[in-house]
């Protein structure tokens, strides 16, 4: 029976909440009482005391839960490497994620190095170490001053300055300690522990859940979501005459929970393997065999051939669903495959949750948050599920025109996603073949007679409409533009460049941290605008489209050097550059100052507009470049 089955799924849908609920207390009381990391200094105390021999003891005191690698210690006079002395402490092995196989000192561990205390030049001390289960600090250099041993930092930071101190295999984290520069030459803001870290404090664990459940409300109307109804439809579309508010109900309901625990294991996956597994599902092969599945279900709807599971898999869910015939599958991998590939863009609450959890090792809380964020992304998708088959008409006729409708809309989706990974011109062509194609089913080129029903008569001036569109789009890629929204722009320019783009801007390129570094040296006491996008990123199309191609935006950005940082590919390179950034992904935008230090509070993640835009440049200018108008 369908009611069977739609109990089955609220069920699971209860237990996995309360599961979450019930994990997340107690690892949160744990985090909030002592798992934020250590300023380095606090994690790993460096002293030094004269032996009777006229030589010098270096001792690191190691905080519990903290240790030291034994390959990262080295030792400098004058510029010159010293030999590394034999290290005294209890080394143990230790399959690390970040560095392998390594040796690594807990508690304690000391040197012994000769130093005269005449000396003028001061002892450098270079070693690095991590949290268990938590962040990495980037290498620390410290002086030893030959005659009083006092320990000091070169870089002489002074606390209200600085940013964050300590990376992650995964996000290089923001939080509330001291900062450092890293390999990208900017000193990152802190953020006191993150929007988690926040809601946490202020209202314990319920207010976290209730609050990424409420973020995802508002996200569900976003570019990112947007294509996920067009494929619920879709997939409620195949069930043709059985089609009732109950099923759609059912499955709309297996969709989201599949895509809301996506986002939860996306927690679990970036705590366990170092990365944003989104962005690493944006490799040519993933975004390939998803377009090429979404073109297969296209080509079921268009009536080709039956698509239905091994009826093993048939008749074993078909046992709980009475008749479903995998239904419930589909729609459940369809929502999983959707929330980890198709909406890939970041936003504020999830990177906030990703960082949450590099940060701190929660990976509970971080998930059962992101978990709620899906849950919250689904409610409109429920509505839509359960109310649209509500207002279709009874089975017929139709519904074989409507499962050739979102055959069409199943073709987009595949020309939409593999547009991220072949050139812009390309995609633009295949839109062309799209608009063409779809106008001959809508009968563009069919004959009518003067007795044509007006609905058969809409439906030939409509496709009318999208051959006329196709040819422009097929123009527009033969001078090589790519944006179908403005396939004429070359043309109209007369250029090869496109007007009115973030091109117009002149951004400039870096790929490496050291180009990045040299991009922000050449800044001449101007700030910077650093501006993490990718190919692939539907949000930041928009904003290239309708923000940073705004002649005011334009304007107030004329003072800023501006630096595009290109992930698309999700290389080595990009992913280091994301760490020292601390960057979950894409769109992501930087401010920083010309000192080379980001303005707190400035940072924009996900969706921008221009009111945001605006509210960051002034807050950047306010400090010491003057207000940007």
């Amino acid at each position: 029976m369908p009611s069977r089955t739609v109990w089955s799924v609220i069920l699971a849908a209860m237990i996995m909440a309360f599961a979450a609920l019930s994990i997340t207390p107690a690892s949160a009381q744990v985090t909030s009482s002592g798992g934020m990391p250590l300023p380095v200094d606090q994690a790993f105390k460096l002293s030094a005391t004269r032996q009777n021999d006229g030589s010098v003891q270096i001792r690191w005191t190691i905080a519990p839960g903290y240790y030291l690698y034994q390959d990262k210690f080295s030792f400098a006079r004058s510029g010159s490497d010293l030999p590394v002395p034999e290290l005294q402490g209890n080394g143990q092995s230790k399959d690390d994620p970040t560095f392998g196989p390594s040796t690594v000192f807990h508690d304690h561990v000391a040197a012994v190095l000769p130093l005269d205390a005449s000396a003028s030049a001061p002892l450098e001390v270079r070693y690095q170490g991590c949290q268990d289960h938590g962040i990495c600090y980037p290498p620390i250099v410290r002086h030893v001053d030959a005659t009083t041993l006092a320990v000091t930092d070169p870089e002489e930071r002074a606390p209200a300055t600085q940013a964050n101190e300590w990376t992650t295999p995964a996000v290089t984290t923001p939080a509330s300690g001291p900062a450092t520069g890293n390999e990208t030459g900017i000193s990152i803001a802190a953020d006191n522990g993150g929007m988690i870290g926040s809601l946490l404090k202020d209202g314990g664990v319920a207010m976290v859940l209730a609050s990424f459940m409420l973020f995802g409300v508002l996200l569900a109307f976003t570019p990112c979501v947007f294509p996920m109804y067009p494929i619920l439809a879709g997939a409620i579309a195949r069930q043709g005459e059985s089609v009732t508010a109950l099923r759609g109900f059912t499955l709309s309901l297996a969709y989201v929970l599949a895509m809301a625990s996506a986002l939860g294991l996306l927690g679990v996956a970036a705590a366990w393997s170092g990365q944003n597994l989104q962005m690493a599902l944006q490799s040519p092969l993933a975004i390939g065999a998803v377009s090429v599945l979404f073109v297969v279900l296209a080509l079921s709807m268009f009536g080709l051939f039956e698509l239905q599971l091994p009826s093993a898999w048939v008749n074993a869910i078909g046992r709980l669903g009475q008749g479903n015939r995998g239904s419930l599958a589909s729609a459940g991998l369809l929502g999983f495959t959707s929330a980890l590939i198709v909406g890939p863009c970041v936003t504020a609450p999830l990177a906030g949750a990703l960082i949450y959890i590099a940060q701190t090792g929660d990976v509970a809380l971080g998930a059962a948050s992101l978990f709620a964020l899906g849950l919250g992304k689904g409610i409109p998708l429920i509505a839509f599920g359960t109310l649209g088959p509500k207002a279709l008409p009874k089975a017929g006729a139709w519904m074989t025109v409507v499962r050739q409708a979102f055959g069409f809309v199943f073709v987009a989706t595949a020309i939409w996603m593999v547009s991220r990974i072949i050139p812009a011109e390309a995609g633009l062509a295949l839109w062309a073949l799209f608009a063409i194609g779809l106008a001959v089913w809508l009968g563009a080129f069919d004959t009518i007679g003067p007795d044509a029903s007006g609905r058969r008569r809409a439906a030939k001036a409509a496709g009318i409409a999208a051959a006329l569109y196709g040819i422009v789009l097929a123009v527009g890629a033969a001078s090589g533009a790519g944006d179908p929204f403005r396939p004429l722009a070359n043309l109209a320019a007369g250029t090869g460049g496109a007007p009115g783009s973030s091109e117009a801007l002149a951004f400039r390129s870096a790929g490496t941290p050291a180009e990045l570094q040299t991009e922000i040296a050449g800044r001449n006491g101007k700030p910077s605008l650093l501006y993490v996008t990718a190919d692939w990123c539907v949000t930041c199309a928009v904003i290239d489209r309708s923000v940073l191609s705004d002649p005011a935006v334009q304007s107030t950005l004329a003072r800023f050097n501006l630096i595009k940082l290109d992930v698309s590919g999700n290389t080595p390179e990009q992913r280091q550059i994301m760490q020292g950034l601390q960057v979950v992904g894409p769109p992501t935008m930087i401010f920083v100052d010309p000192e080379g230090r980001e303005a707190t509070g400035t940072r924009l993640v996900g969706d921008v507009t221009k009111a945001t835009l605006q509210a960051s440049v002034e807050q950047i200018g306010s400090d010491k470049t003057g207000t940007v108008r």
